[in-house]
């Protein structure tokens, strides 16, 4: 991809804090005809994506998702590991699709319940001092069984991600397989102890929205990333928050494959943000979460 920042045609820059491509996994829309490729089109359809509910098709390639990026304008884009029981998204594909793109940004995962703790902690920090991923992502309450983020068995990852200067991203929202577990109130027991540690929300914990807007309040070590759930009924407290406190917190993701990325994009210009906050959402507040200032 070009070393040059591209820009979205309305002007501003952007970087995508949830971008995977379709070939990644079945659940992405890896494989024609399957039970994957038919819950991606679903899930477009349930997040209000407008015309073809599979565009995703183009991203079964790396050339293919990479032009998805380029022609959406998208400077930065965030493409995220997992590790749970029901899905492992390997710390080194998740390299081998960002290395040598300065436009993709890698997030590792790690699961302390299935690894072992000692596991777990050495893979993190592989993928980090290692493979030069730009943080963890873990998700308590995919476990088996579930858990909330303050469960004691994630706190030395938490303590290890401080110690990196890495973020910790956290996976919620309503998909979660036990709803009680989409619960934003642990997660400030988490920012609380440990204030130095940047903690990213993706899908903002929604439908929790009020919730979730009053435990960023609280801590600024939070951010909020409500991606394709910003467009859902109940999120407009998301769009009221960031255009008041929560304007240094809140980041755009579009969620692809599960959303499209330039239909997100115009979707959030359209959302009510005011413009002197804008440049943050879509950009700056990534930018210096990753540290790229000057990229």
């Amino acid at each position: 991809m070009s070393e040059n920042i591209r820009t979205h045609g309305s002007g501003h820059r952007v970087i995508d804090l949830r971008c995977r491509p379709a070939w990644l996994h079945d659940f992405f829309g890896a494989t024609p005809g399957s039970a994957g490729e038919a819950t991606a089109r679903w899930l477009n359809r349930r997040v209000g994506t407008r015309g073809d509910d599979a565009h995703f098709i183009r991203s079964r390639t790396q050339d293919g998702f990479l032009d998805e990026i380029r022609e959406a304008g998208v400077a930065h884009a965030v493409v995220v590991g997992r590790h749970t029981p029901g899905q492992h998204l390997p710390n080194d594909t998740i390299h081998r699709i960002v290395s040598g793109h300065s436009g993709l940004i890698g997030i590792g995962a790690v699961d302390p319940v299935l690894q072992g703790e000692a596991a777990a902690l050495a893979e993190a920090e592989r993928a980090v001092r290692t493979l030069g991923l730009a943080g963890i992502n873990i998700e308590p309450g995919f476990g088996e069984p579930p858990r909330h983020p303050d469960d004691p068995v994630y706190w030395p990852v938490y303590e290890l991600a401080a110690s990196l200067k890495v973020p910790v991203f956290l996976m919620s929202g309503p998909t979660t397989p036990d709803l009680r577990f989409n619960d934003p109130a642990p997660l400030a027991r988490v920012a609380q102890a440990f204030p130095l540690l940047q903690i990213v929300a993706y899908h903002g914990y929604w439908p929790n929205v009020q919730q979730m807007v009053g435990v960023a309040f609280r801590y600024e070590n939070v951010f909020v990333v409500p991606d394709m759930y910003l467009f859902q009924p109940g999120s407009q407290s998301y769009v009221d928050a960031a255009n008041s406190f929560l304007g240094d917190q809140l980041l755009f993701g579009s969620s692809y494959p599960f959303r499209p990325i330039g239909q997100t994009i115009d979707d959030f210009l359209a959302a009510g943000f005011k413009e002197d906050v804008l440049d943050k959402l879509l950009y700056s507040n990534a930018a210096q979460l990753f540290k790229l200032a000057g990229k």
